[in-house]
């Protein structure tokens, strides 16, 4: 499929060259800086080196001195306290940090995660009567509650309190718990509103900190914890964020906890400078797999585990379950393709509804996003659960997936989510209904440009220009993700050097060795996966535009600067 690259709009001439010049850095640096909001010497000095410091007081969240003091009553009176969150990383790693951190300080402390497949997403009934029969007074909820009005009432009915930490988007109506912790409700003045569900817990313990003396560094040790949480939900990588995943990863890398060292050898990163892309495709995919296929308290387990035996053990137990879910993720995503290729109404839709009843529900977003990024088009994938048409939507960018659903709420019993990704649940005799609702909802308001991937490049440059230094200062906008992503970079008119070729299992990627034509004797090695298919035309010897992103690769104890080629230009041919 064609790609669209797009290079981004130059930041404001004068700011660019203040910056350069204020930081000693060239005009692409300074752009960089530009294009991400940053616009004096100060600014840059805190994205470039963040400070502990500079995370905002807690108690600027709305409703932060109640909870604080619903937890420092608990611990006054002994009470017994249920810590509950929801079955991703998000969840699992929000209730770990908060059992941590509470289990030296509550006798009787308990936690709950709810089964995906009987109970589903957020506050469940069984959960209520769970703390009901166990005499818990106090549930302190993670990553979820937000919308589960209803459900804390009739706790409060039966005289269990709820404090709620989320970080979704709420309804008109905030549940009545004692108090609600969410960066996002319309009445709460907190300056940062993008925080992750750990995010939020981490702001309790830290207003609780405040309050009692505690010592900070016992919260920062708590930091890799937050950082999994921020990779792994896919949060802007921005404002306080970004100081709780700078200082995260370096816990992360050099002192983590028993249960993320044991997860970090299993994913094969020892030794490695792990990054927040490591936790997305390493270490996120294998705390997940617990609640997708068994259930989501063994990744709680191995988080808050003290024994080494005991860690080793549910390693591979999770470990073998990451191995059952990219088995389902393959056969399924093959599935679903070959459903559509089989399907002559399929080519000329603008969306992709699915529906099996035998697909595993743990794995139907992954599936999902599969089918997003090969057809490029807003995507649902359906199977049974419980009797009902249940799911997960994936979109494609710019396009408001949760605003297209919720046009089609009639013919659904329950729905959430985001402008990119979304769950949804309908009777089974539905489905043909919603899928031509959707459709059409995605044919009005969908264009051609949203169903073309794009690729963003931030700025056009020589080879010449990646010096080691550079380089250096590149590796220092780290770390990357949403809102401050990898930069991506085009040169043009490049040429092979006459030594490049063909490599892979089944010869799929290509191995570049890169110069200018412009008589620098400087070889620049390349890799571009899946993109065998430029070979021929490479070797040619004909000029050739690619856009790419920059990183390090170890070879036979060397490190070198290497290319990862996003993308090769059409002009070859």
């Amino acid at each position: 499929m064609d790609k669209i690259w797009n290079i981004k709009t130059q930041g404001d001439v004068n700011v660019i060259k203040h910056l350069s010049a204020a930081l000693n850095v060239n005009m692409v640096i300074a752009n960089l800086l530009a294009q991400r909001g940053i616009t004096s010497y100060n600014e840059a000095k805190s994205f470039f080196r963040p400070r502990l410091s500079d995370l905002h007081d807690p108690f600027l969240m709305k409703d932060m001195d109640k909870a604080v003091h619903r937890l420092e009553q608990a611990i006054s009176n002994e009470e017994k306290v249920l810590i509950y969150g929801d079955y991703d990383v998000d969840g699992t790693t929000s209730v770990a940090l908060m059992y941590q951190f509470l289990r030296s300080r509550i006798k009787d402390l308990d936690y709950y995660i709810p089964d995906r497949y009987s109970e589903g997403y957020g506050i469940s009934p069984r959960s209520i009567d769970y703390a009901e029969e166990q005499n818990i007074s106090l549930v302190i909820v993670l990553d979820c509650g937000i919308k589960a009005v209803e459900k804390i009432k009739n706790a409060k009915d039966r005289g269990i309190d709820f404090v709620i930490c989320d970080h979704h988007n709420p309804d008109d109506i905030i549940p009545e718990a004692v108090a609600v912790l969410d960066p996002k409700r319309p009445d709460c003045d907190y300056p940062y509103k993008e925080l992750s569900g750990c995010g939020v817990g981490f702001k309790l313990l830290q207003a609780y900190a405040q309050q009692n003396d505690v010592p900070v560094v016992e919260l920062y040790d708590l930091l890799d914890l937050v950082v999994v949480s921020i990779a792994s939900d896919i949060v802007p990588v921005t404002g306080e964020n970004r100081v709780l995943a700078y200082y995260g990863l370096r816990k992360l890398n050099s002192n983590p906890s028993l249960g993320l060292k044991t997860i970090i050898q299993l994913s094969g990163l020892v030794g490695q400078d792990i990054s927040v892309s490591d936790i997305v495709f390493k270490i996120g995919p294998r705390l997940n797999a617990s609640g997708r296929i068994e259930h989501g308290k063994k990744s709680v387990a191995i988080l808050v585990v003290t024994e080494e035996e005991e860690a080793i053990d549910l390693g591979n137990e999770i470990n073998s379950y990451n191995e059952i879910r990219k088995t389902l993720d393959r056969d399924i995503t093959q599935e679903a393709l070959d459903m559509i290729a089989h399907d002559p109404y399929q080519s000329e839709r603008k969306s992709t509804v699915l529906y099996n009843r035998d697909w595993h529900k743990g794995v139907v977003g992954i599936v999902a996003s599969r089918l997003t990024e090969h057809y490029y088009r807003p995507t649902v994938i359906l199977t049974e659960s419980n009797g009902m048409a249940t799911g997960s939507a994936r979109s494609v960018k710019d396009f408001d997936l949760y605003e297209a659903i919720g046009s089609c709420s009639d013919l659904l019993e329950s729905y959430g989510g985001h402008m990119y990704a979304a769950g949804l649940t309908m009777k089974i005799e539905n489905i043909p209904a919603f899928t031509r609702r959707f459709e059409e909802i995605v044919v009005k308001n969908i264009t051609d440009k949203q169903q073309t991937e794009m690729i963003d490049i931030d700025a056009k440059i020589q080879l010449s220009e990646i010096t080691p230094k550079f380089y250096r200062i590149l590796k220092q906008f780290a770390p990357f993700g949403p809102h401050n992503m990898t930069p991506v970079f085009v040169t043009e008119n490049v040429l092979d050097s006459g030594t490049s070729r063909c490599v892979g299992r089944q010869l799929e990627h290509l191995k570049l060795d890169l110069v200018e034509p412009t008589g620098n004797s400087s070889v620049f090695p390349a890799i571009a996966f899946s993109q065998a298919d430029h070979y021929e035309a490479i070797s040619q010897g004909l000029p050739f535009d690619i856009c790419y992103s920059i990183a390090e690769n170890e070879f036979r104890g060397k490190t070198n600067i290497q290319l990862y080629i996003r993308d090769i230009s059409a002009k070859l041919y």
